[in-house]
């Protein structure tokens, strides 16, 4: 997991200079200045803190002639005629565009019938909330999905990563009963904070050492590991924020399955890794107005399947960590559609969560309420994974013998932060 307000935009005399365009230049420069001062708040995580941020019924109506404005004048320009750098500004353009009239025709039916209170029960139980689900699963996400494909690729994510575990299971020469009952033994739990930190940079030497077995050489900043403190955050194994990487301990013995995935995930080459080569990537003024997780969340959780390749995942128990935490984002997937979008009951939720996930029942109401709380942006580990995998296997056929996939990755980490759509189109050419 990485840590990352409504006002008038300009006059309308500003949106008319967007008619007619003298330059591709200057429209974008007007894009930036006119965006900017609409000062659109970011996407919160919960739902409702989102509808409360709605704002009147003027506000909307002046963000909506920017927007369709700059929609119009989008048909000044043939992409074919524009550079490279010029047609990623352009498609930015036209999807943050399309989003935010989305956006808007929505708060314009909210605005009009206001309820007197947001029901926090769930998405689902607020006025018009499947319409206000499918948007917010297309903004989590960064593409033109629907719930219904969502749900289905959640499935096969849950059978895909349950073959994973029982391919371990069956590797340990136990029943299931007998296996789970061992998950739990005491020799796989660290109890003094100091010989998990040192499990910590013992992972992330051996990493060090191998990354160039998958990647090529990038400059990354100096990251540091410390043990978190932030009690808001202790129901996450871990997170990263500004060069630290934090493991989550709160006095409970530590999981050593976790070290190897988490680590990967959160540090080196997960989130610090592709975060110092965002950093460093030159960006457009259009560029730099957004940031997108889908590809941010997804490539952490992409990485994570690189273990062996990095020098870890040296047990089948050491692997099982991460395929652990897996099927808890994978069964989020379905779970997160059929709350959310489907009207499940948190009964139904949690029966789905049973069926599929073994020995983890202590944080299933847990998870179940994060989904309705948050909606659609558990999501985004699984989705952008899933769409790197599918565009490695992609290139792999495309180049045969000629496949790198240190190239490969280059061709993700170079772009920096763009919709996951839009990283696709550049990777698959």
């Amino acid at each position: 997991m990485m840590l990352k307000t409504t006002c008038l935009i300009a006059p309308l005399l500003f949106i008319s200079s967007f008619k007619p365009q003298p330059s591709f230049k200057q429209f974008t420069g007007n894009f930036v200045k006119g965006y900017s001062s609409l000062k659109i708040p970011a996407m919160d995580m919960s739902y409702v803190s989102n509808l409360k941020g709605i704002g009147n019924a003027a506000d909307i109506k002046k963000q909506t002639a920017f927007f369709e404005s700059v929609k119009s004048s989008l048909k000044s320009f043939s992409p074919k005629d524009l550079t490279e750098v010029q047609r990623t500004d352009y498609e930015l353009i036209a999807y943050e565009t399309a989003l935010n009239l989305e956006r808007l025709a929505l708060e314009k039916q909210w605005a009009a019938n206001p309820p007197k209170r947001i029901s926090d029960a769930g998405i689902y139980t607020v006025p018009n909330g499947k319409a206000w689900y499918a948007y917010f699963l297309k903004n989590w996400l960064s593409a033109d999905v629907t719930p219904d494909e969502i749900y289905k690729f959640g499935l096969s994510e849950v059978d895909r990563v349950k073959d994973h575990i029982e391919a371990i299971r069956k590797q340990s020469g136990l029943t299931e009963a007998e296996f789970y009952k061992h998950l739990n033994d005491r020799s796989f739990f660290i109890n003094d904070p100091a010989d998990v930190m040192k499990a910590f940079e013992h992972t992330k030497s051996v990493i060090y050492s191998n990354l160039n077995n998958v990647f090529n050489t990038h400059k990354i900043e100096s990251l540091k590991i410390e043990q978190g403190a932030n009690q808001q955050l202790a129901q996450t194994p871990g997170y990263y924020d500004r060069n630290v990487f934090y493991y989550n301990q709160f006095g409970k013995p530590y999981n050593k399955r976790q070290v190897d995935w988490l680590f990967i995930h959160e540090a080196v080459p997960g989130h610090h890794y592709k975060s110092c080569i965002n950093a460093a990537v030159k960006q457009t003024d259009v560029q730099r107005l957004f940031y997108f997780l889908g590809l941010e969340e997804g490539w952490g959780a992409y990485v994570e399947e690189l273990g062996k390749d990095l020098g870890v995942y040296k047990t089948p128990y050491d692997e099982l960590g991460k395929w652990e935490w897996d099927i808890v984002r994978s069964v989020r997937v379905p779970m997160d559609i059929g709350l959310n979008y489907y009207g499940w009951t948190d009964e139904q939720a949690l029966a789905f969560w049973k069926k599929n996930i073994k020995n983890q029942d202590d944080i299933a109401l847990r998870e179940i309420a994060r989904v309705k709380r948050w909606p659609a942006q558990c999501i985004t580990y699984k989705y952008g994974a899933g769409q790197i995998m599918q565009w490695k296997a992609q290139v792999t056929k495309q180049e045969g013998a000629k496949f790198d996939i240190r190239n490969f990755h280059d061709r993700i980490l170079n772009l920096g932060s763009l919709p996951v759509f839009m990283v696709g189109e550049r990777v698959i050419k």
